[in-house]
């Protein structure tokens, strides 16, 4: 007898509406009851082309650091939302954002990912703006007729810091950075940022839908024991924690006493693991003396880009080595991720599978993270 596909299951090979994909998860449920959302979310053109505008469009996104841009003049660049942006710190010190897009014939104003101008100069045709984003240079204009420059300045997009970090809001509706990412700054404020400084920075692609990536972070350490074997065996994954609120998750992990794998031992000391996640796509994980920011990016429905910063206390409590330790057990986690979410990636697309069950124990931030994304989905839907 032929093996039969449940309708439940039969029924995502149909035709079926943007809002039905979106709404037929239920945001409702509590999380001894919830399911995660359909597998159409991470395989549905629709639902990426959605997510640009309405999760990463409408919220705050990392874009550099802020010892990148201390001196007048310097600039980083950076994609949001499939928007091109450039900040600057202008000649008044004070730190600025726009469009990286030319108000002439649209090119990139600013084509490397930093540097240092005394103005902003388009490659394409030479049209020049101000560390301000006022346009001051226009070449061969002289007889254009009813054309005022002060009209075709960069369009400014809004920006704000956090300790080191410098964020952009390019729908200019959310709610202010210190509001938005409240529970992450007072959460991480323990580990003396201040303290910490720049090391060096590792890029990864991977070959799943952008959302598969945030679910294996947020699944309260589930996957260590099994994916992590080094680093399960210095975390007390039993005293495990996870803590929700508003757009942030926060997990905890004492650090075990008798300490495990020697190597992974040797650079993830301290008393507690901190891992936070700020909605939806930034990540701040801290050990004694260590940090690493992460960075969650979409490239294609089913390619992501995920970007590491690596920070390390200031004075030597490190030594170099230990430093080059510390990004390599990184490193070995991140592989070790990588081939779980890419298998994942493949199951989504199988017509075995539609839903899963979350645990109540462990995944209360894939939930939260779950109901924000149907919130901002359904808003979109709705046009509010």
């Amino acid at each position: 007898m032929d093996n039969v596909i449940p309708n439940r299951y039969r029924q995502r090979t149909m035709t079926r509406t943007l809002q039905d994909v979106i709404r037929a998860y239920d945001a409702s449920a509590t999380t001894d009851r919830a399911v995660t959302i359909p597998s159409a979310w991470y395989t549905d053109p629709r639902i990426h082309a959605l997510e640009r505008k309405a999760v990463f469009g409408s919220s705050w996104q990392w874009v550099g650091r802020l010892e990148q841009l201390r001196e007048i003049g310097r600039y980083v660049t950076a994609s949001v939302a499939g928007e091109p942006i450039v900040a600057v710190r202008d000649r008044k010190g004070r730190l600025q954002a726009f469009h990286n897009v030319c108000r002439h014939h649209a090119a990139a104003v600013c084509s490397l990912p930093e540097g240092k101008a005394s103005a902003l100069r388009c490659p394409y045709h030479g049209w020049t703006y101000g560390l301000d984003g006022r346009l001051e240079g226009v070449p061969q204009f002289e007889s254009a007729r009813d054309f005022d420059k002060s009209e075709f300045g960069l369009v400014p997009v809004r920006v704000d810091t956090w300790a080191d970090f410098v964020f952009v809001n390019i729908d200019g509706a959310a709610p202010p950075l210190n509001e938005f990412a409240r529970p992450l700054i007072e959460r991480v404020a323990a580990f003396d940022l201040d303290k910490l400084r720049f090391a060096e920075r590792r890029s990864y692609e991977l070959a799943c839908n952008w959302k598969v990536y945030v679910d294996n972070y947020l699944d309260g350490g589930y996957h260590v024991p099994f994916i992590h074997k080094a680093l399960g065996s210095v975390l007390d994954n039993a005293g495990y924690t996870i803590e929700n609120e508003d757009r942030v998750c926060v997990q905890t992990s004492p650090i075990r006493p008798d300490r495990g794998d020697a190597e992974t031992a040797s650079v993830r000391a301290g008393d507690t693991a901190l891992y936070v996640w700020l909605y939806p796509n930034f990540m701040i994980n801290c050990y004694e003396g260590v940090m690493d920011v992460n960075l969650v990016l979409p490239l294609a429905l089913d390619r992501t880009l995920v970007i590491f910063d690596f920070f390390f206390a200031d004075g030597g409590s490190i030594e170099d080595h230990e430093r080059e330790i510390s990004i390599k057990v990184a490193e070995r986690i991140q592989h070790e991720d990588m081939d779980i979410c890419e298998s994942v990636q493949r199951g989504l697309s199988s017509r075995a599978y539609d839903v899963g069950r979350l645990s109540p124990r462990r995944e209360a931030g894939e939930h939260l993270f779950h109901r924000l994304l149907y919130n901002d989905l359904n808003a979109a839907l709705d046009g509010s």
